[in-house]
């Protein structure tokens, strides 16, 4: 499988380097599962921070470090029970990675004919909303412009807008410069995992009436 679609240098050196928020990192780690050549560059890019680290001076250890040490290693207090990983969701996606299953979801839900959503919950605050958003066979979206930033990974299916393409593994970024109206291509549903900062604005007449009752 050949991918056209990827995430630009900035955001996967951003990645490699953890400064998006978590619901920004689950959209390009879902991508990376099956892009070699990402994840390539991801390596690269955390092999330039391990080498600016190496040059960087040594810090000065404080007086008592190794006391500190010490006092830690002979701490025989119980240790604290965490709590075991959650089960794997049975999703009925097979391409959804292993690591996005193990959050919790919801069920789903109803946004447009032949549109449903389904919730991921992220187990720390995000100002990123995470959710899986499934499209039937011919459903042509409203168009549309973000008053933030749109993340989109194809799990299964496919789509079309102005900007091209998008199959399976392929990665989308709408933001407020982007003006589309994406259409599913194919006979099988679309699925798509979508990472999303602000909010929809729908064009024309129609978009503006129900504009105050989409909420994704």
């Amino acid at each position: 499988m050949t991918l056209q679609h990827h995430p630009d240098d900035c955001t996967l050196a951003a990645f490699a380097a953890g400064t998006l928020d978590l619901g920004e990192h689950v959209a390009i780690a879902t991508h990376l599962v099956g892009c070699s050549q990402c994840r390539g560059f991801v390596r690269a890019m955390e092999g330039v921070g391990g080498t600016v680290l190496a040059s960087l001076p040594p810090t000065p250890m404080s007086a008592d470090a190794l006391l500190q040490l010490e006092a830690r290693l002979s701490d025989t207090s119980e240790p604290q029970q965490t709590e075991s990983m959650p089960p794997i969701s049975d999703t009925g996606i097979p391409s959804l990675p292993k690591f996005v299953r193990q959050y919790r979801m919801g069920g789903w839900q109803w946004v447009a004919p032949r549109v449903r959503l389904r919730r991921i919950d992220l187990p720390v605050p995000s100002k990123t909303r995470v959710f899986l958003l499934r499209s039937g066979p011919g459903t042509r979206m409203l168009q549309h412009s973000h008053t933030g930033v749109e993340m989109t990974c194809v799990l299964a299916g496919a789509f079309e807008h102005e900007g091209g393409y998008f199959g399976p593994g392929d990665f989308d970024l709408g933001d407020e410069t982007i003006d589309h109206r994406p259409i599913v291509k194919g006979r099988e549903d679309c699925i798509c995992l979508v990472a999303m900062r602000g909010d929809l604005r729908l064009e024309g007449l129609l978009g503006r009436l129900i504009q105050p009752f989409v909420r994704l």
